[in-house]
């Protein structure tokens, strides 16, 4: 019980705190959820909570970096909008895509995750009709578009990688031009006014800052109103505050039931964005899931981490209560819990054994050290 541990705020970090421990007497609506997102400045994870649809302001409680956590709406409904059916491409003797197959359901963020090389373009332009495929079938919104992407193609919006436009347009004339390619078309106001472009609609696109110019990008796939929008790589180059920007635009999709194909290789921007996620490596799908059951998969747990332990039998103790501890190298503990809950056996421990220490910390698994299980390599080493 909350009460039992009225000393707990003087041993354990608001965010911790916050995140494990509940009042007894607090109930939570049943719309409510649960979020986990790692800071993109500091890497420390955050735990909010908020309602279906809503967006929650935070502050990471280490660095003092403000963002906002978006609450998607559940799917109800397990209809594809995507079917990817054993596609393959080959050049020569490479092969750049090998027999993959995955589903991307309506209204869902779907992450294609990989690290440079890996295929992920390749894919996404034999989804987009742009390639070819060597063997295999692609299904959107029901329809083969080795048959029928007449029928699609109003239906799909593209931000392509190394997007660019004209130089001396603004952007208000940018989507107008591109606007006109199309049958169907979405109020250009809106566009501007929910991409927070007003300021600059005036502008020319050379003017722009490198994130401004990805939230055009973002815009002109918009102009037909798609169901589906496909962003190959659409905060690579960027800035993390303009990177943080272009996420919330994506997010802002998801929340108005687009269905969003995004291929990154960032493993933040995945964890933010994503609803499902698809690992990616060498052409081939090698892990596929929720980030949550990934995480539960293939990485290590949580791990506490107790700074500077100063008392030479704390590795005991831990050990004796059957806890995974060791001794880093400069003088820290790391000890591995399956279940955030038993944190709190931990702070006992410590109290009750008079260990001293300067802080604890709390680090999970994510997925950098899924994509490291699973191929022997980080992500960022397969990019150089």
């Amino acid at each position: 019980m909350f009460e039992e541990i009225p000393t707990i705020e003087s041993i354990l970090p608001l965010k911790i705190y916050n995140s494990f421990y509940i009042p007894s007497n607090i109930k939570r609506d049943i719309f409510m959820m649960e979020r986990t997102v790692k800071c993109p400045n500091c890497g420390n994870t955050i735990t909010t909570s908020g309602s279906y649809g809503e967006v929650v302001k935070v502050i990471c409680p280490y660095c003092s970096t403000k963002g906002k956590v978006t609450f998607g709406y559940p799917i109800s409904s397990d209809e594809s909008a995507i079917e990817v059916s054993n596609l393959r491409k080959e050049y020569g003797d490479l092969v750049a895509v090998n027999n993959i197959s995955f589903k991307v359901k309506k209204g869902e963020v779907f992450a294609f995750l990989g690290p440079n090389g890996a295929g992920k373009t390749t894919t996404v332009e034999m989804i987009e009709s742009i390639r070819v495929p060597t063997a295999g079938a692609v299904k959107i919104l029901g329809n083969d578009i080795s048959s029928s992407f007449d029928q699609v193609k109003e239906r799909i919006g593209v931000l392509p990688q190394e997007f660019h436009s004209f130089e001396r347009l603004t952007v208000r004339e940018t989507l107008e031009f591109f606007q006109k390619m199309f049958k169907n078309r979405a109020s250009i106001n809106e566009i501007i006014a929910n991409l927070d472009l007003k300021d600059q609609e005036n502008k020319l696109y050379m003017n722009l800052s490198g994130g401004l110019k990805q939230r055009v990008g973002v815009a002109i796939s918009l102009v037909n109103n798609p169901e589906i929008v496909f962003l190959d790589e659409p905060s690579t180059g960027l800035d993390p505050k303009a990177r943080r920007e272009v996420w919330e635009v994506i997010a802002g999709l998801r929340n108005k039931g687009k269905t969003v194909f995004l291929t990154t290789h960032y493993m933040e921007e995945a964890e933010y964005l994503a609803d499902h996620v698809a690992i990616i490596h060498k052409g081939n799908i090698i892990a596929e899931g929720s980030v949550e059951e990934l995480i539960r998969k293939f990485g290590e747990g949580s791990i506490l981490d107790i700074k500077n332990c100063k008392t030479e039998d704390a590795i005991d103790a831990l050990k004796q209560s059957g806890f995974n501890a060791k001794q880093e190298d400069n003088g820290d503990i790391e000890v591995y819990i399956e279940h955030k809950e038993r944190v709190l056996e931990i702070l006992s421990i410590l109290r009750h054994e008079a260990i001293d220490y300067d802080a604890i910390d709390i680090r999970r698994s994510n997925l950098e050290e899924v994509f490291l299980h699973l191929t022997g390599a980080k992500l960022s080493e397969e990019d150089e």
